[in-house]
């Protein structure tokens, strides 16, 4: 038995259309497109897993850096997730790399136009509240 991990899954792949291409390989146990558990949408990667370690090598052969709907996806062994480990520090969003303190845009650790200053507390000219 192997999980391959496919990364670069068009937004609209679902496990239906995954399962169905990578059956092609040989016998598929398993078949997700992993979505976000807030929104409901995909996250853009997913695992298959196959029941025989060759079908797998051989979707690794055929499938990996190629097209499939619409986007060329990556496809690889799936490396084993450490035993209660729920990935980064400070979990899955925010901590120091997912946002940082001051949210989506600012504060400390990144944001589109992050830094120390881009999108912080005062805002417009130090008058955060309103009148």
């Amino acid at each position: 038995m192997a999980k391959l991990f496919i990364g670069g899954l068009a937004w609209h792949t679902d496990d239906q259309t995954l399962r169905l291409k990578f059956e092609e390989f040989g016998q598929v146990d398993e078949a997700i497109v992993v979505k976000d558990r807030d929104t409901g949408r995909s996250r853009g990667f997913g695992f298959v897993r196959f029941a025989e370690d060759s079908a797998a090598e051989n979707a690794i052969a055929q499938m990996n850096n190629v097209e499939f709907d619409g986007r060329q996806i990556r496809v690889d062994k799936a490396s084993e997730r450490p035993a209660g480990g729920s990935g980064g520090f400070g979990g899955g969003r925010g901590g120091y790399s997912g946002g940082g303190f001051g949210g989506g845009r600012g504060g400390y650790g990144g944001g589109y136009n992050g830094g120390y200053g881009g999108g912080g507390f005062s805002g417009g000219g130090g008058n955060w509240r309103q009148a």
